[in-house]
């Protein structure tokens, strides 16, 4: 053992007494590499080689002027040197920029990579709040992140989705919509983002978000989801909120006119959630990857038909073929005066919650389609 720590010693000395002659040897090497990258021939070099690329091939452009900025100025930085250093110097960095927002897209919409993506537009947008841009693609990717269950992914893209669509409901735009096809499906997504986040804590809100991304032409027009999440709202919203206010005011009490037109309104939220799940049951039609959430859908859409139909499904199948001939209806104006039909006591609320959060669960693998797959129901990358 004595001889391996003499021989590990010795060794270890050895290698500290040529430490300064290797060393001294590297920085000559150095000296003279620099200094033959940086010599005034290559600088000129390199700032040539910049001003014919910079237009047509950037990445060589940027190159070429890191090299230059590398460089040392050496002697009396003259006023034209200066002005070439303070360009070359603006010039990269919005190509930074630039490279770092065009890199966003491509982490969404190609490659998926969601926490990614979110953390450089947090970089972005800590540079530049009002990035509209930005703000629509991670909010029109929003909805995408619920199932990875981070918290701090749900607040961005619910935040980027709300500042986004304000923004452009205040009348600002962007340069390039692109990978979307324009303004249209930028607020589209970005509502059905709003809505699908906000639908367990504000149903009745993520209803109008839901409702607004279903009438722009966009494939969420045609996505089976998209009415499942409607009907869904209407029952955690208008429809338990009514229910509970009848059951308070009249329930075990004689039937009087007050009370036929709490059921009536009530009445008119069903009709609407008959409406939405027979459009996602419609829409679901025989996709195998649908399969269990059809199954989930139509017996909402079953139970509900049954309430507005003296318990029986006589005619639900032909109604469903012929859903989405007729446009989606908007939310019913609450009635002030009672219709000619007769009024149907009201499911009990207590009895649907878990059901109605079983036919609300967003698709398994909903993401942006890009050119390649061409998935109907998400934002297209162009």
């Amino acid at each position: 053992m004595k001889k391996i720590i003499r021989l590990i010693t010795l060794g270890a000395t050895a290698a500290m007494l040529a430490l300064p002659v290797a060393a001294k040897s590297l920085v000559n090497y150095s000296d003279i590499s620099v200094q033959d990258q940086c010599s005034s021939e290559n600088k000129d070099a390199y700032y040539a080689a910049f001003l014919e690329n910079r237009k047509t091939d950037q990445p060589k452009a940027y190159d070429n002027a890191k090299k230059y900025l590398a460089c040392p100025p050496g002697g009396e930085v003259t006023e034209a040197t200066q002005k070439i250093i303070d360009y070359l110097k603006k010039w990269s960095t919005a190509y930074d920029e630039g490279s770092r927002k065009s890199k966003l897209p491509a982490l969404l919409y190609n490659e998926h990579k969601y926490p990614e993506a979110y953390a450089l537009g947090r970089e972005l947008l800590a540079a530049d709040p009002e990035n509209l841009k930005v703000l629509i693609d991670l909010g029109a990717n929003g909805y995408l992140v619920t199932s990875l269950n981070q918290p701090q992914l749900n607040t961005d893209a619910l935040n980027a989705a709300k500042k986004a669509l304000g923004m452009l409901e205040a009348g600002k735009t962007v340069d390039d919509w692109a990978p979307l096809s324009g303004k249209d499906e930028a607020m589209a997504y970005l509502n059905y983002t709003i809505g699908v986040f906000t639908l367990q804590s504000d149903p009745s809100t993520a209803l109008k978000n839901l409702i607004k991304a279903a009438q722009f032409e966009t494939p969420l027009k045609k996505s089976p989801q998209t009415y499942a999440y409607i009907g869904g709202s209407y029952e955690l919203g208008p429809y338990a909120k009514l229910s509970d206010e009848y059951t308070t005011k009249y329930k075990g009490q004689n039937e009087t006119p007050e009370s036929k037109l709490a059921l009536a309104n009530i009445n008119q939220v069903v009709d609407r959630m008959v409406d939405a799940y027979a459009r996602a049951v419609n829409l679901a039609g025989s996709d195998s990857k649908l399969a269990t959430q059809k199954a989930t859908w139509t017996e909402r859409l079953t139970e509900w038909y049954k309430y507005r139909h003296n318990q029986t499904t006589d005619g639900m199948n032909e109604m469903v073929a012929g859903v989405l001939s007729k446009p989606l209806p908007p939310e019913p104006t609450p009635l002030t005066s009672l219709p000619a039909e007769p009024a149907t006591t009201p499911i009990g609320n207590s009895g649907t919650t878990a059901s109605t959060t079983a036919a609300t669960q967003p698709a398994n693998g909903n993401k942006p389609a890009t050119a390649k797959t061409g998935t109907p129901d998400k934002p297209k990358n162009k």
